[in-house]
């Protein structure tokens, strides 16, 4: 059990990276980067609504819908589910933490349609886990989509202040920078747990 818990938990965060490997919450990727402190504090806020998205969906996959035979309706119950929790964390953070409420602005709600929180749900079915490999891989995969956004938002703080061809200025340099990391994480693919 402990191998197969360290072997998700590394596949999520390095070689099946949501952003990198499977190209799964681009949106946020790119809008919440430009300052390290949005970046993680997104990462945290997704890292909780993975995690807690994972344990409830597969309870109520588990004891409501395989129970009924309403495995059809998954797909909407998860959506539900992930869009609930996404507003307990935003009434959550403005009561709590109104800076960083106000710094991540319109990419907070969007995480309700974050494809990453709905992919890691749909993938702990697929993947036929058990509880307790279900809350691993929706937490770790919040960890993997942190240690992105993190590591982007470091670079675009760099980016600022290096040269580069005007032509670059904005946006493609942004993608250029992703495209570069996205190819450092390739490097982690041929990681094996024994």
């Amino acid at each position: 059990m402990f191998t197969t818990v360290i072997s998700i938990s590394l596949a999520a965060i390095l070689t099946n990276n949501f952003i990198f490997a499977q190209f799964l919450g681009c949106c946020p990727f790119l809008g919440c980067s430009n300052k390290v402190d949005t970046a993680t504090g997104m990462g945290l806020a997704v890292v909780f609504v993975m995690g807690l998205a994972s344990a409830i969906c597969w309870v109520v996959n588990e004891y409501i819908l395989v129970v009924m035979g309403l495995e059809f309706l998954q797909t909407l119950t998860f959506i539900l589910v992930i869009a609930a929790l996404v507003q307990f964390v935003e009434m959550f953070l403005k009561k709590a933490v109104p800076s960083l409420y106000s710094a991540l602005g319109i990419y907070l709600p969007l995480i309700t349609t974050n494809c990453a929180v709905l992919g890691v749900v749909l993938l702990n079915v697929q993947n036929n886990y058990n509880f307790i490999e279900s809350v691993v891989y929706g937490i770790t995969g919040g960890l993997g989509f942190m240690l992105a956004i993190v590591l982007f938002a470091s670079v675009r703080e760099r980016i600022a202040f290096s040269d580069y061809p005007e032509c670059f200025e904005g946006f493609p340099i942004c993608l250029v920078s992703a495209g570069l990391l996205a190819l450092a994480f390739m490097g982690f693919s041929g990681m094996k747990i024994v």
